[in-house]
């Protein structure tokens, strides 16, 4: 297991009633964000919103936050995250929210405190890019989207 990195985190008048996110079990890759809102909201299909956490974080450099979908929500109700993952940058201070959509086939009532998306924090690495006339060779080369059809040989 890698060691734990210390990320502050304050907490917004709006989400002032709600918990911290949190690893819902021990061996959880990413903590459960709320749904910081005051009463439901309706999400008909085919329509998206922007929901907020109710939080902000000072990641340390050298560090992002993933914010993610739930599986369970998708499976059951076909609701997932645009911008997916979302990317909160270490320099980031403001609230992270997340941009809600409905793909499945019935109106979703979001609930005030329902836990709708995950928040990863993972170490980053900065590229320093090298411009050359050509690249070198590899197996793949240039195929990309489909080029492996169905099943690999």
């Amino acid at each position: 297991m890698q060691p734990a990195v210390k990320v502050l985190v304050k907490k917004l008048p709006h989400a002032a009633h709600l918990p911290l996110p949190g690893y819902m079990t021990p061996g959880s890759s990413g903590m459960d964000l709320f749904a910081a809102i005051e009463q439901a909201r309706e999400l008909p299909p085919g329509t998206f919103q922007l929901i907020p956490s109710g939080i902000a974080l000072a990641l340390p450099p050298g560090y992002e936050g993933q914010v993610r979908p739930r599986s369970g929500l998708a499976a059951k109700h076909g609701l997932t995250l645009l911008n997916s993952p979302g990317t909160v940058d270490a320099d980031y201070r403001g609230e992270i929210k997340m941009i809600l959509i409905n793909l499945g086939a019935a109106t979703y009532k979001l609930q005030p405190g329902e836990r709708i998306a995950q928040l990863i924090v993972t170490q980053v690495a900065r590229a320093v890019l090298e411009e050359r006339d050509e690249l070198p060779p590899s197996l793949r080369g240039e195929e990309g989207f489909g080029h492996t059809g169905k099943f690999r040989k």
